[in-house]
């Protein structure tokens, strides 16, 4: 994914056991802790760390500890985006635009996801993010998963992907997956996804394109949007089966009283994913503000 993508795994590392001290500190009913505070517990100078901070998500660490702290997820779920209201939603015509990505995708038929990927040429390969360790798969027609192994380590990720498509043919080629997952990450450009799931997996995780970067929705209300409004445990489960994490943002998917939930790939990626679309999302609208402002 070109230089400084080791980087951006060290970046991700520190922000974990940022979380790791920061839940410690709110726990202990703590205020926001400093930058010196912050930064002497990562072992680093206060610069140094504010430096990093900023390169990874563009605000500083006290801002970035507002959107980590407890409290924040049930005021985004206040504020929500409602997948019901479809006039601002992604439509289901197999393309739409989420940022500055332009993403096309395609659904496997009910016959052919019932061959459990028989006849499927399925390549891999790992990839550095912003949340770690990622691991990329996908068919000639686009990306088919997407997965994170900082919490569940490189082993049980593999596993788990093959574990879904269990008679396709799996081939290590990282070259050919890498301008897709480029994009995905970098969110410009575009990319190609290819959903291989149930019919209603698929309905599930096409409700979870409509809901904007920065925002929220629950399980309730996304069963609502795809006309099952007494499936809200089915739904909870096919956004917990989504094989394309971050891309198809289940993430975004929060229990009705504001609560986190569950996360195939841990909770602490699902806050630190919420955290850094809130951040850029602010930081969005305040550089926006700005060039309204300077016109």
């Amino acid at each position: 994914m070109g230089e400084g993508d080791n980087e951006q795994g060290y970046h991700f590392n520190v922000m974990r056991r940022a979380i790791a001290v920061i839940d410690e500190h709110q726990q202990d009913g703590g205020e926001t802790l400093s930058l010196e505070a912050l930064a002497a517990a990562m072992e680093m100078s206060p610069a140094h760390f504010q430096r990093l901070f900023s390169r990874w998500v563009g605000v500083s660490p006290k801002r970035y500890q507002q959107y980590l702290r407890l409290g924040h997820a049930k005021a985004l779920l206040r504020d929500r985006f409602t997948t019901l209201d479809t006039a601002h939603a992604v439509g289901m015509s197999g393309s739409g635009r989420l940022h500055d990505l332009f993403l096309r995708w395609e659904a496997m038929s009910p016959g052919e996801y019932a061959r459990h990927g028989a006849g499927l040429v399925i390549m891999w390969g790992w990839f550095d993010s912003p949340f770690g360790p990622a691991l990329a798969m996908g068919t000639d027609k686009g990306l088919c998963g997407l997965a994170f192994s900082a919490e569940t380590g490189p082993e049980a990720a593999m596993a788990d992907l093959r574990g879904r498509w269990p008679e396709a043919e799996f081939v290590e080629d990282p070259a050919a997956l890498a301008p897709l997952v480029t994009a995905v990450f970098e969110q410009r450009g575009e990319t190609a996804l290819h959903m291989i799931g149930s019919p209603l997996q698929i309905k599930v995780w096409e409700a979870l394109l409509r809901i904007p970067s920065g925002q929220v929705s629950t399980y309730s209300e996304i069963a609502q949007s795809i006309g099952l409004p007494r499936a809200v445990r089915a739904v909870g489960t096919a956004v917990g089966r989504n094989p394309v994490s971050w891309l198809i943002p289940c993430h975004r998917a929060l229990r009705k009283s504001g609560g986190l939930g569950g996360y195939h790939w841990g909770v602490p990626v699902k806050r630190a994913m919420l955290a850094y679309e809130a951040a850029r999302a602010e930081e969005g609208s305040e550089r926006r503000e700005g060039a309204v402002a300077g016109s």
